[in-house]
């Protein structure tokens, strides 16, 4: 096996996608199981003031989009193409290798802290590894069947679960404005630290640095992108209004699930615990995030050494599935939750941004 990176090649017509599936793609990466409980966190940080750090978390990643197009734009390349380009064949291929362990490990913190939900909820028996097979075989036999069939699990994962959104606002039902006041008693500080604990929920649109070459047109599909990140931050920033509203800070410290908590109070003559058919409609959520994770780590790997997708998707998969089990403990996941974040705060950033850098002193040295 050689470390040898695969020449780009544009993918054919039939096996791209329009520009507007952006949209999907982008939204459906950031929204995952971290709505469920990100409120605490943030309001844990700055309070119920923490509403701030959402809008500013969206802004930043609307520059980190623009960047990322500026990264791509001039050749219509991928991101192992651009890692080879600005620090060569040995030094681009170890950042690559540490991208597809990002990715991976960003996909696998989402299955991980799912199957926790279902274990705590609904299945307090039954085994992480069963659940992890399974849907990581469902997301194997997706990827296998080419980038429009995950392109579409992310339509399916943004469409079908849109009716929970507006199950999340039942709770307004018995809301507590002046929780919300004073609207702007807090400090830079406090709204730096909330957002950068809120960037863990708006990570997985550096997964465009992978599948941009199979966009259709892929210029004009930076739009789409822009409203991918505003659809997310509307929903996040809900989700955080209706939480602080109908929790005060001392219960929400002590809610790991404040959304789960909340859809308690929605009541319907047909099902008597409606958190039990959010949990099983959010898998609509998270499989998207294994998807599209496991496809672009795999095709990561495949570009840089020379193997082809199927065995790549075999060996990422295993890995996933190894990652997964090894993390058992409450305190484990939390890790896992924490390092992840850590890590694509440092890469979206900061090293984007510098790879941009690199890239225009490269191309203006050329020139």
């Amino acid at each position: 096996m050689t470390m040898n990176t695969v020449p780009a090649k544009t993918p054919k017509e039939a096996l791209m996608i329009p520009p507007y599936l952006v949209f999907y793609l982008v939204h459906s990466m950031q929204v995952g199981v971290g709505v469920l409980g990100f409120t605490r966190y943030i309001a844990g940080i700055a309070g119920f003031r923490a509403w701030m750090a959402v809008l500013l978390t969206g802004i930043l990643f609307h520059i980190i989009i623009w960047v990322m197009y500026k990264i791509l734009n001039e050749k219509d390349k991928d991101l192992v193409s651009v890692h080879k380009s600005a620090f060569g064949k040995w030094i681009g291929g170890f950042l690559t290798f540490v991208f597809i362990i990002y990715i991976t490990f960003l996909a696998m913190t989402v299955l991980r802290t799912y199957i926790e939900v279902v274990q705590i909820w609904i299945f307090p028996e039954l085994p992480t590894w069963a659940i992890s097979l399974s849907i990581i075989l469902i997301a194997y036999y997706a990827i296998t069947s080419g980038f429009r069939v995950v392109a579409g699990i992310c339509f399916l994962g943004v469409v079908i679960p849109l009716f929970l959104y507006f199950s999340a606002l039942a709770p307004l039902e018995f809301a507590t404005y002046r929780n919300l006041m004073p609207l702007f008693d807090t400090n830079i500080k406090d709204q730096i630290e909330a957002t950068k604990a809120m960037t863990l929920s708006f990570l997985g649109p550096e997964l465009l640095l992978i599948y941009y070459p199979f966009i259709q047109e892929p210029k004009k599909s930076q739009k789409f992108a822009h409203f991918g990140i505003i659809f997310t931050t509307f929903i996040y920033l809900t989700v955080t209004i209706v939480t602080f509203v109908f929790y005060s800070e001392k219960q929400l410290a002590t809610t790991i699930w404040p959304t789960l908590s909340a859809w308690k109070v929605l009541e319907l003559p047909f099902i008597e615990r409606f958190e039990y058919l959010g949990i099983a409609t959010w898998m609509f959520v998270v499989m998207p995030n294994i998807t599209l994770g496991l496809w672009g780590a795999s095709r990561a790997l495949k570009r840089q050494i020379n193997i082809s997708h199927r065995k790549a998707i075999l060996i990422m998969s295993v890995i996933a599935f190894m990652i997964t089990i090894s993390f058992t403990t409450r305190a484990q996941i939390d890790f896992l939750n924490t390092y992840v974040s850590f890590t694509g705060t440092y890469i979206v950033y900061l090293y984007l941004p510098f790879l941009l850098l690199i890239l225009m002193i490269r191309r203006k040295l050329r020139r």
